[in-house]
């Protein structure tokens, strides 16, 4: 069973992160980029830190990456393991392989390295097109059911019709509908627990004696949700709020972690001004009662590149 500090001495816990989501945590941003964050004074300081001074990608000396993917369908996942650098990004249907890219992981580690000066583990567990609502649905949400006014329009065409399955086909709907949920959910936390049984496997710096302490777990997901007008009607996003809650307890749960804190990335695709149902939605869960003191949302939508927006449209 996995428990949130696991020590027998005085000696100070491996503190260990997870991290998960979908393709934004996964990271799609290429090493061969590096160049233009020199290039803007607001995001320089981070170039420095993650190149060593030849240029060469920073290699963290004491963070470790347990980082389990595969391809879309989770049929051949992988473990890609090794000292945080560049590479542990989007690495599609091959999970072994450095793909050249990077995800949150790379500048988290590198700044929770400098913060904390003790060794670290993160647990990544990313795979990209998941939902919410159907993959990563944690068990206590219970079974997906189709919204009132979705049902009600389903009802009147029971002959089927654009994205509506004929009457006689709905119960293998459900049928497929609920075989696939929580599916990854179950990958994450099972990944997790197995790391945990083992985790000099990844880390040699582990000290058995010291244990380890369930530090912080990082959400970072959304899109195949906000896209999802099935299970979203009319922009309404308060499922995805009841779900993530759920989440939440859930991860708590199964990683017998109570107290764990939690991270919410808030989505930020289009920037500020856009999806602001859906941004408010994801970040909701942090500010329940229940949460307060170790729940934080932490909105991206600031750091997306209107300016390259705008160019890419001329």
């Amino acid at each position: 069973q996995v428990k949130t500090s696991i020590r027998t001495s005085e000696k100070r816990p491996l503190k260990v992160f997870i991290l998960a989501g979908q393709s934004n945590m996964e990271g799609h941003a290429e090493v061969r980029t590096f160049d233009y964050i020199g290039k803007d004074p607001a995001t320089a300081y981070l170039l420095k830190e993650m190149r060593n001074p030849d240029g060469t990608p920073r290699v963290c000396d004491t963070v470790w990456m347990s980082y389990l993917t595969g391809p879309y369908d989770g049929s051949a996942n992988d473990e890609g393991l090794g000292k945080l650098t560049t590479g542990f990004g989007a690495r599609g249907d091959r999970p072994l392989e450095n793909g050249g890219k990077i995800g949150p992981e790379f500048t988290f580690g590198i700044f929770m390295e400098k913060e904390l000066k003790e060794p670290i583990l993160i647990i990544k567990t990313a795979w990209g097109g998941r939902s919410l609502n159907t993959e990563f649905r944690p068990p206590s949400a219970g079974p997906y059911q189709l919204p009132q006014q979705v049902q009600d329009e389903w009802d009147k065409h029971p002959q089927g019709a654009h994205g509506i399955p004929k009457l006689e086909d709905r119960k293998k709907w459900q049928e497929d509908k609920d075989a696939a949920s929580g599916v990854f959910y179950r990958m994450m936390v099972e990944h997790v627990k197995k790391v945990l049984a083992d985790p000099a496997r990844v880390c040699p710096a582990y000290d058995p004696e010291a244990g380890y302490e369930l530090a912080g777990f990082v959400w970072f997901q959304g899109f195949n949700d906000l896209v999802d007008g099935q299970t979203y009607p009319n922009g309404n996003y308060d499922e995805y709020s009841r779900l993530l809650t759920h989440l939440i307890r859930d991860v708590r749960k199964d990683l017998d972690a109570p107290e764990l804190p939690f991270v919410i990335g808030v989505l930020g695709v289009g920037g500020e001004k856009d999806n602001l149902n859906f941004r408010k939605a994801m970040a909701a869960p942090a500010a329940l009662p229940e949460f307060q003191g170790n729940v934080v949302a932490v909105e991206t939508a600031p750091f997306w590149d209107t300016a390259i927006e705008v160019a890419e449209a001329k």
